[in-house]
């Protein structure tokens, strides 16, 4: 599941197919193209190999208008076959809560089921 969170440039096909239509890489930045015409810009703070841990936050295109906007993506080990990918997302104005639950918990089931997919669809070494 690391390979997936880690692999920035291909949120489009690895995390969020049909979500995300779009990558872009621009050094320390990340810009992410969406199905419904939108588009988002985050800068990209971590990527921790030892933690399994990649931080970001968004900086331009959020909708609802954001003021504030970081988030993290760690990948624990819960057996031997098993991992567990939290996500946690702080945002500001308060306000927008309803609108942005909405699409996290979008974005975290596309998520689970591409991971999933990937995960039953993969061969053995």
């Amino acid at each position: 599941m690391w390979d997936a969170v880690h692999d920035i440039g291909a949120v489009h096909q690895r995390f969020v197919p049909g979500y995300t239509l779009d990558t872009q890489i621009d050094g320390d930045y990340r810009i992410l193209f969406f199905a419904h015409g939108g588009k988002i810009r985050e800068r990209i703070f971590s990527i921790d190999d030892e933690s399994y841990r990649l931080a970001y936050a968004v900086i331009e295109g959020s909708k609802p208008p954001l003021i504030h906007h970081h988030a993290s993506f760690q990948v624990f080990a819960a057996n031997d076959n098993e991992s567990i990918l939290v996500w946690i997302t702080d945002f500001l104005p308060k306000h927008t809560e309803p609108e942005m639950r909405i699409r996290i918990e979008r974005a975290a089931q596309i998520i689970k089921q591409t991971i999933e997919n990937e995960v039953k669809n993969s061969k053995p070494l």
